[in-house]
């Protein structure tokens, strides 16, 4: 039996509890990995709460929350090549089994090897928010020199997407609240102040924007240039741009994971939390007050 944070029906924060629940048992395509240290992520929360459907409406309850995590492979099942038992990993777990938790099941394509330097809190932020950097800068494929808005700078995306851009040689600025300012300054691009006033009124164009806040937010932004990304909002396409295509793959993790060894991305955690206080750490999230990447160390 291992401790997980979960919940058995959908709703707010209320519904989420602690419990205990069977060792996983590996099916042929999956890993199962003790958790060393798991992502926090929008997207758990909004799982929680029923909002996307066809990601686990499907599945039984209880579910668990969390959907990246790094840790010490257990055991593989047979169709997993590549990894070995006591191989240090990082991945994408199956929807539902949750990082939350002691031990899980990580998908064994969406799971790859990390070098010995790196720390584990680092490595749990790769899944999510930084191949989801990656993937929407080589979507882009934009040219050196190329001007890039990054419309919410300061969460863990948007500060990926800003070193990563910086690496390609583009010029980046970032937009987000007064607090996010030294953030984006640290990682060199300049900063608009969306509590300031409208921000479009405070911009010129852009050769791309790139979105991780969506709404009406997503909107004011998605003049500015005539290429248009985002990471969370899907309605995206009725703006004339595109949503971020996500590859999930080994390749991906590994290419994040040669990044952060190498000094060339930070994922600014701003903030680690034991299991116990988990349900803390993604209620700061669901404020949206969370600045940079906030990780439960198991």
């Amino acid at each position: 039996m291992s401790t997980v944070l979960g919940y058995r029906a959908f709703g707010a924060a209320d519904v989420q509890e602690y419990f205990d629940r069977p060792g996983p048992v590996p099916g042929p395509a999956e890993v199962l990995v003790r958790v060393a240290a798991a992502g926090v992520n929008p997207l758990d929360h909004l799982l929680r709460s029923g909002h996307v459907p066809d990601l686990n409406g499907h599945l039984p309850f209880p579910q668990v929350i969390g959907m990246e995590a790094a840790g010490t492979v257990l055991a593989a099942g047979g169709d997993v090549t590549g990894l070995q038992v006591g191989d240090r990993v990082t991945g994408f777990a199956l929807t539902g089994a949750g990082t939350y938790a002691e031990t899980t099941l990580l998908l064994g394509e969406s799971t790859a090897r990390i070098p010995d330097t790196l720390p584990w809190t680092w490595a749990a932020t790769i899944p999510v928010a930084g191949t989801t950097a990656l993937d929407v800068l080589d979507q882009l494929d934009l040219p050196k020199g190329a001007s890039l808005l990054v419309n919410g700078i300061g969460g863990g995306v948007g500060i990926a997407v800003a070193q990563l851009a910086r690496d390609r040689g583009l010029a980046v600025t970032g937009t987000g609240s007064a607090a996010k300012r030294e953030l984006a300054a640290k990682h060199g691009a300049a900063f608009v102040d969306y509590t300031a006033g409208n921000v479009a009124d405070q911009l010129g164009r852009f050769d791309a924007v790139v979105d991780t806040v969506g709404g009406e937010s997503l909107r004011r932004v998605a003049p500015l240039a005539k290429k248009l990304i985002a990471v969370g909002d899907p309605s995206v396409t009725e703006l004339g741009g595109v949503f971020v295509q996500r590859r999930l793959d080994r390749a991906g993790l590994e290419r994040v994971a040669e990044l952060m060894a190498g000094g060339r991305l930070d994922p600014h955690i701003t903030g680690t939390y034991p299991l116990a206080r988990a349900q803390e750490a993604l209620a700061l999230v669901e404020s949206r007050h969370a600045s940079g990447k906030l990780v439960i160390s198991i």
